[in-house]
């Protein structure tokens, strides 16, 4: 008979093989919902579409919130990870994007749209290779830039009819791209501790998150859109503060 120490190591390291698996799952789970987005894109269904893409992005979220509370981080599961970002975020938005609201301008439609999942697959590389900042990142992180398309999707379902704003998708799918290359430093929430004890109003957040989840969808998705938009804006904003603040402080420096 094997030694109590013996079977308590070989349980945990197969207890340790098991959660492996419960990241990758999340991962699937994201390729999936993007592909399913793509599907129903292309059959002009771009309310689910932009569902699809949201709920990829709250699979993303979870798999590597999962995989680094449980220690199961690995280069291949970030690198598999990488790739489904690529269908969830690049390819699955772009396909919205142009099926909803590009469609109308074929060539110009496709190349901004190609823009995007390049600029996109950009970011993805840059963040795998370049280390990142503990509390940033460097350029717009995909899912926020998919999740931008994804809910000027939902605020208005409908396809795209009115020539007059044609651009404005345009320069809006070009912004976003922009900002995944750019260098401006953008908020990360990875070190948010989740295992620290919560202030008890917390929970009554959400809770009324929950509720206007199922009670009023529609106005969830104008707040999470706000929401959203001030997140976008907030590294060009940062930014541009910063450069206006400097030139005033040398005035101030040199008065006599």
């Amino acid at each position: 008979m094997k030694p109590p120490r013996v079977r308590r190591r070989r349980t945990s390291e197969r207890l340790r093989r098991g959660v492996y698996v419960i990241p990758s799952l999340f991962t699937v789970a994201n390729m999936l919902f993007g592909f399913l987005s793509a599907v129903a894109s292309s059959r002009g269904q771009f309310e689910r579409a932009g569902l699809l893409v949201l709920v990829a992005v709250i699979a993303d979220v979870l798999d590597g919130r999962i995989a680094r509370l449980t220690g199961t981080t690995t280069s291949f599961g970030e690198a598999v990870d990488s790739l489904a970002d690529v269908v969830s975020f690049g390819v699955a938005p772009a396909m919205l994007a142009y099926h909803w609201g590009l469609w109308q301008q074929p060539r110009a439609g496709m190349f901004l749209c190609f823009l995007f999942l390049a600029a996109g697959a950009i970011r993805l590389a840059r963040f795998s290779t370049t280390p990142q900042p503990s509390r940033s990142f460097i350029g717009l992180p995909i899912p926020a830039a998919a999740s931008g398309i994804a809910m000027l999707v939902l605020m208005s379902p409908e396809p795209v009819l009115h020539p007059a704003f044609i651009p404005v998708v345009g320069v809006f799918v070009v912004a976003l791209s922009l900002l995944m290359v750019s260098n401006l430093p953008y908020r990360s929430f990875k070190a948010l501790n989740l295992r620290r004890p919560w202030p008890a109003p917390t929970l009554f957040l959400v809770a009324v998150v929950v509720a206007l989840a199922f009670i009023e969808p529609r106005l969830l998705a104008q707040a999470l859109s706000v929401l959203l938009v001030v997140y976008i804006l907030s590294a060009p904003f940062a930014v541009l503060t910063g450069r206006f603040r400097r030139p005033a402080s040398r005035e101030e420096h040199h008065e006599p």
